[in-house]
């Protein structure tokens, strides 16, 4: 079932849901005539293109992301790195604690914040947050998020060819560059300091080696058995030790000295452990990692995590993560994993404006267990839900069908020919149906196991969990593996032939940008991300005791690639500042081929991979500087901007730069299946060259946007300048059109926004056309179940009571309210909010509805909207339905 994020009451802030083509050379030297390019191409969507684009389902899951009874209270004042007073803060939080006593509103305090954010973590009655909105001091409330661990794939390359992709392995060969004297905070899972590639004894005992050469410090802020989707409170101890794995595969990304060489294998780690050995983590517990990582001393920060489809940069984290970054902490953090759930995915932490904010990249090799057929060795995923595949054993192959045809895909269990005997496999190609569906079909069959092959470029790991359970193995090869089976089968019997251990293999999709990775921009409609860095297929560190070392895909894998690269350049030169360190990144940066047509020369959209890939030897050795490390544009509604770029050369050189434009491919609607064009608007650069005296600065001035005659085109590109030793990079982004004119509410082809009815299983069933009586009994309450397919400005709920007149009355007529939230990231998959009867008064008193006919409102301001515009908003008012609780509110009550 999809998965759908909290139920309301929904706080002012953000929610969230549960994170080889060769590299594009040169660049273009002289800048187009400003004019539009032409009319926006289309060149398909992203499932046109193989993206598996989530799609909903007839009953919504209710699975909650937002922690119930766990807030996040911002107060008035400046937190002490942005210049204010501890002891004023200290002050502003009790006046709001007290306040909120005299209004009857019970509230624990279970953490207080200071430094990098004034406010406070709190237990309280969800139903308590619209009051708690309403006290003098309070700015905002925000759930507690539950964040998800990552959860890379495992597809076991040798990595020596991460670092060689960058050019870390250049300067720590020929510059020396270790990243010693610089300290690397990892929040995340723990570390096993025990790894001896990390500094310890190979022994493997959390109280050994703590702190140490390598882990000098950190804290446990957890315990193992920590899950706060289960309710589980924190039971930390003395050591930071990780038993998920994460952690420890992050920290050697980005220093691992021994079997793996990271990419500082000198740097100290700091080690904040927010995650349990299994299940999720909170952002309250975020913070105070984050605090402390500053208190302790990090001069950078790598969060591999974050709550995904939280793009306002105003949710807590991300307002945490600035203020590290402007008291001289370089924040690094992943993109997300959300890439096929479309744009506007990113989330919190990483939309904040000056973190360092990383895309993945396929890296150029895998290593895989493998099985040989037709005269080569095919690489192979095995499938999780499915038994391990042999090492030894052969296999007679049989073809499900001709390639492209509905047999091959064996979606039709009834359509798949039967095993002729035993020791037979099923060879079925990708596309149509769930992987799931395939196994069973093919073991329904009496295959002895499932090949499945990809249908389009790169590597994929399956899921085949279901009921009943799949009991063959089933594994998944590339599309050219299977094309060739395919027509080596054509020609005559195939065998295969499991084998023992691992073979190393070329990536088809090595360079190009990750399939999971996330898209921006963020809800304000800055540029994010900003980097991009090797994080498909990486071979790092794991605890002893799973072994030592191992595999992992994601985002989670590229942000610590640029935070071992942040500490080789501040190694390089300790003067650097974070934002020194974020523009010499972006600057030197290599702009990426699009990933969904890696042959015709289109660019990755620019809201993909910021400035591009990362580029170590450039970083460490440019001697000019672009102070804008990107330009957001906004929307187009106003037409085009003119922005100056300022360069500096710190070189006893004067240095001439060719000034160029180059475009990468655009995004347009609808935001969870993206249409991708050739829409290169409009770019003027004021001259075709910039000469830049030496140790001197000078200026170009850019007209930068588009007429394309549409809105909500999401298109950009890079202002180039192209010198005799160097190429440097600033990339810009902007929204086509009226940001406004967009729809939020979207109906995912089930008739959203809607009525639903609880199933009495945690899901809700939809009712369009109402007429339900609900008990308000154990989840029998009428929900309304919506997507939005854009960030919201705001959402209010109002309730109806009809008379016997049948007119509509205004329930709570002195605040005209049910709830009401600010700044929701757009919908992962649909949500729905469940209203209980009650409502808060002016004067902040509860009451609950009595009996009767009710119909329910909800209006969203879109994004950046203004209020006063009835344009900017969209309604959506329920048909007619009957409260009747048995147990009924006592007389009095509306």
């Amino acid at each position: 079932m999809p998965l759908v994020r909290p139920v309301l009451p929904r706080p002012r802030g953000a929610l969230a849901a549960a994170a080889g083509a060769a590299l594009v050379a040169g660049l273009l030297v002289a800048p187009p005539a400003l004019a539009d390019g032409g009319d926006p191409e289309l060149l398909g969507s992203a499932s046109d293109l193989g993206v598996e684009v989530p799609t909903p389902d007839d009953v919504l899951d209710s699975t909650e992301t937002a922690i119930p009874g766990r807030w996040l209270v911002e107060v008035s004042g400046s937190p002490t790195l942005k210049g204010g007073s501890s002891s004023a803060n200290t002050a502003h939080q009790d006046e709001v604690r007290q306040r909120a006593e005299d209004a009857q509103i019970s509230m624990s305090v279970e953490e207080s914040f200071v430094s990098g954010w004034n406010g406070m973590s709190v237990e309280m009655k969800d139903a308590d947050v619209a009051k708690l909105r309403d006290v003098a001091g309070v700015e905002a409330v925000y759930p507690v998020l539950e964040v998800r661990a990552p959860e890379p794939s495992d597809a076991a390359p040798q990595d020596v060819y991460g670092n060689a992709m960058t050019g870390v392995d250049q300067v720590q060969e020929v510059d020396g560059l270790t990243g010693e004297g610089v300290t690397v905070a990892v929040i995340d899972s723990g570390i096993d300091y025990n790894n001896p590639d990390l500094g310890g004894s190979g022994v493997d005992d959390q109280t050994a080696d703590f702190p140490g050469e390598r882990v000098v410090g950190g804290y446990d802020y957890v315990g193992d058995d920590y899950d706060s989707s289960a309710g589980d409170a924190p039971q930390p101890d003395a050591y930071p030790d990780d038993c998920g794995g994460h952690g420890t595969h992050v920290a050697g990304i980005i220093g691992a000295d021994g079997e793996v060489t990271g990419v500082a294998p000198e740097a100290d780690f700091l080690a904040y452990r927010i995650f349990g050995c299994d299940g999720t983590s909170s952002t309250d517990v975020i913070l105070e990692a984050m605090e402390q990582a500053a208190a302790d001393g990090a001069d950078v920060v790598n969060m591999s995590l974050g709550a995904s489809f939280v793009t306002w940069q105003d949710y807590p984290t991300a307002q945490l993560s600035d203020a590290l970054t402007a008291t001289g902490v370089t924040v690094v953090i992943s993109a997300g994993n959300e890439g096929e759930a479309g744009t506007f995915s990113s989330g919190a932490p990483g939309v904040a404006a000056d973190a360092i904010t990383v895309a993945s990249v396929d890296n150029t090799h895998r290593r895989s267990p493998y099985a040989t057929a037709a005269g080569a060795e095919r690489a192979y995923a095995s499938a999780e839900g499915a038994p391990d595949a042999p090492t030894s054993g052969e296999l007679a192959l049989v073809s499900a069908g001709a390639p492209g045809t509905a047999a091959a895909q064996a979606c039709d269990p009834a359509a798949v020919a039967p095993a002729s005997g035993p020791g037979q496999a099923l060879l079925v190609e990708r596309g149509v149906c769930a992987f799931y569906d395939k196994a069973f079909a093919g073991q329904s069959a009496g295959y002895d196991a499932v090949i499945l092959y990809n249908n389009s470029p790169g590597a994929v790991n399956p899921t085949v969990a279901g009921d009943p359970a799949i009991t063959v193995p089933v594994v998944m090869i590339g599309q050219a593996d299977g094309l060739a089976l395919q027509d080596a089968l054509a020609a005559g019997e195939v065998t295969w032939a499991w084998q023992e251990g691992a073979t190393t293999v070329e990536n088809a999709t090595g360079g190009l940008v990750s399939t999971f990775s996330s898209y921006g921009l963020t809800a304000e409609l800055a540029l994010k991300p900003d980097i991009a860095a090797p994080g498909g297929s990486i071979w790092s560190t794991l605890p002893l005791e799973q072994g030592g070392h191992g595999s992992m895909s994601g985002t989670s894998m590229a942000a610590p690639h640029v935070a071992g690269a942040a500490a080789l350049l501040l190694e390089s030169d300790p003067t650097l500042d974070p934002q020194g360190v974020k523009t010499a990144m972006m600057n030197t940066a290599d702009p990426l081929t699009w990933s969904l047509m890696p042959d015709q020369g289109y660019l990755e959209p620019v809201h993909r991979q910021g400035a591009g890939l990362l580029d170590m030897v450039e970083a460490v050795h440019t001697t000019t500087t672009v102070e804008e490390p990107s330009i957001s544009l906004g929307e187009g509604e106003d037409g085009p901007r003119t922005v100056t770029v300022n360069v500096t050369n710190s070189s006893d050189q004067e240095k001439t730069y060719d000034v160029g434009i180059r475009h990468g491919i655009a995004t347009g609607a609808p935001t969870y299946d993206p249409s991708f064009y050739v829409a290169d608007g409009i770019a003027e650069p004021s001259a075709s060259s910039v000469t830049v005296p030496a140790q001197g600065s000078s200026e170009v001035t850019v007209t930068l946007g588009e007429d394309f005659g549409v809105d909500g085109h999401i298109y950009g590109g890079w202002v180039t300048l192209t010198g005799a030793d160097e190429d440097l990079v600033v990339p810009y982004a902007g929204l086509s059109g009226d940001y406004q004119a967009l729809p939020v509410l979207d109906d995912q082809g089930m008739g959203l926004p809607v009525l639903g009815v609880s199933d009495g299983a945690g899901g809700v069933l939809l009712d369009p056309d109402g007429g339900h009586t609900y008990t308000m009994q154990n989840g029998d309450v009428p929900y309304l179940a919506y997507y939005f397919q854009y960030p919201v400005e705001r959402l209010e709920v109002r309730a109806y009571w009809i008379n016997g007149g049948g007119k509509a009355k205004l329930v709570n007529p002195s605040v005209g309210l049910i709830d009401a939230a600010d700044h929701l990231g757009r919908s992962g998959e649909p949500e729905v909010f469940a209203w209980d009867g009650s409502y808060a008064l002016k004067n902040q008193k509860s009451k609950t509805v009595k009996n009767r006919d009710y119909i329910l409102q909800m209006r969203v301001l879109k994004p950046l909207g203004d209020p006063d515009d009835p344009d900017h908003w969209e309604t959506y008012t329920s048909p007619r339905f009957t409260i009747d609780n048995p147990d009924p509110p006592k007389p009095g009550a509306r």
